[in-house]
């Protein structure tokens, strides 16, 4: 495509969401923009292919929550994508916080910066129409706007605000002012969006100037803008990360970027579009998108289907399911769930979620395959006292020098070389080998082969927790400061 002058254009991903209305295959500590939930790469990096450097946009801006800061890093180092800089929100405030925060970095690297802020959970198939709509939207942000994507809507949705679509911005074709936000409709109301034909979908996808943004940001929601000023003059930068400084960003109200600013600015743009959108906001939402079968059923993993139709059935490092004699259903199998619904009712997942988490669950937050930043580790079995992982620690992975008050530990490599430190004592242990670490002893792991290594721990105790961990050195700055 031709060039559109794109040197100052910063994308921002929003990437700190839970995603709970995909539970089982979403969990908080592992959402699904970090999921190949609908092809072979992730949400995440989806988003960032629709803004590749050699069509002279800037290097992307990513805005993320502390927890998953290494998930993020690892899936843009897979993707060969060295970002501006990884922001980690210390709490979430909704995204008008999320956004000025992405807007400070934008603006010290570029006075003019502009911003096309992008969730990082969305689907967009037609990127054609995706690049058409950003050529539209760029000249009216410069010239003082803050535009939106309007989906043209194909049906009468009830779950997505609308935009109803104001007088053309005469010296732009294809851009709107925008006449009103509205709230979600009911479906009479909604199905009378549609007849109209002058109302959009909102996307939640913005095109602005960052110092535009920011004034009316000032103007409309003070509070936002003074807590990311602070919490940004307060920040730290290790690396890529850039950390604002937890209290004063905390401060912040949590709000949205439309209601703090977009339905309240005399500024407000749209430009409607049709692009084969989806925000993936339900398994109703990922079944509508996915390729079915001649009975409507979209099927991923060891499924059986008979005299079944409309069906969405997944599974995920789960047991097979087989279904007989069903319609509309989502059946959803993993390692360590499953989730059975009706389409028409998976919005209410969420509630499954909150009643893990007030059960003090942890089904809600991790996966039997839990990743840090040297690898991965599997939960495979547990006891009152005991429990057994499989680890795999990837080239280069080193965890850190610790210890355990309350577990001894046995590591058993049955694939790989490791390298292993026991009380200030360092060996190497090859495969079919082992060590044992007893408790109250300093020692760590590491693999300095370029194959992954993989081993097989047996932890022995009164207490198993994850927080049975003092930390003495840590690569990955995770030893308290």
């Amino acid at each position: 495509m031709n060039p559109i002058g794109l040197s100052n254009v910063f994308p921002v991903v929003l990437s700190g969401g839970t995603g709970t209305r995909l539970w089982p295959l979403s969990r908080a500590l592992h959402p699904k923009q970090l999921l190949a939930v609908t092809g072979g790469e992730s949400m995440m990096q989806g988003t960032i292919r629709r803004f590749p450097s050699n069509d002279g946009f800037e290097a992307p801006i990513i805005v993320g929550s502390e927890t998953l800061r290494f998930l993020i890093a690892d899936q843009l180092e897979e993707f060969g994508v060295v970002p501006t800089s990884i922001i980690l929100e210390p709490a979430g405030r909704n995204t008008a916080a999320a956004i000025a925060l992405a807007a400070h970095v934008a603006l010290a690297a570029d006075s003019d910066a502009v911003l096309v802020v992008a969730p990082s959970d969305h689907v967009i198939s037609d990127y054609v129409a995706f690049r058409t709509a950003v050529e539209i939207a760029l000249p009216v942000a410069r010239s003082g706007q803050l535009v939106t994507f309007g989906i043209r809507p194909n049906a009468p949705e009830t779950g997505y605000g609308y935009i109803e679509l104001g007088a053309p911005l005469g010296d732009v074709a294809g851009a709107h002012a925008v006449a009103r936000f509205v709230e979600k409709p009911d479906e009479p109301t909604a199905r009378g969006f549609l007849d109209a034909g002058n109302y959009a979908w909102n996307s939640g996808i913005f095109v602005f100037s960052a110092a535009t943004y920011m004034a009316e940001l000032e103007t409309y929601a003070p509070g936002v803008a003074a807590a990311c000023a602070a919490a940004m003059a307060g920040s730290q930068r290790d690396g890529l990360f850039i950390r604002p400084e937890p209290a004063a960003f905390e401060a912040s109200p949590s709000i949205s970027i439309d209601y703090a600013v977009m339905e309240h600015t005399t500024k407000a743009a749209v430009v409607p579009v049709s692009m084969g959108w989806s925000d993936v906001g339900s398994w109703a939402a990922l079944w509508e998108i996915s390729q079915q079968d001649k009975n409507g059923n979209a099927f991923a993993g060891d499924v059986v289907s008979v005299d079944s139709h409309g069906c969405l059935v997944r599974v995920d490092n789960g047991p097979a399911v087989a279904i007989v004699g069903v319609s509309d259903l989502v059946v959803v199998s993993t390692a360590d769930a499953i989730l059975v619904v009706p389409r028409s009712r998976a919005q209410e997942v969420k509630s499954v979620v909150e009643e893990l988490g007030a059960r003090d669950s942890q089904r809600h937050l991790l996966h039997t395959v839990v990743h840090r930043p040297w690898g991965t580790y599997e939960n495979i079995d547990i006891g009152a006292t005991f429990q057994t992982k499989r680890l795999v620690v990837k080239p280069g992975g080193l965890l850190s020098l610790q210890l355990h008050h309350h577990r001894s530990e046995h590591w058993v490599v049955v694939s790989g070389s490791a390298i292993v430190t026991i009380g200030g004592v360092e060996r190497a242990v090859e495969t079919n080998e082992s060590a044992y670490i007893p408790v109250g002893i300093q020692h760590r792991l590491e693999n300095r082969s370029d194959v992954p290594l993989h081993l097989i721990e047996v932890q022995c105790g009164d207490y198993l927790g994850e927080d049975d961990i003092v930390r003495f050195e840590d690569k990955y700055a995770r030893v308290p400061q």
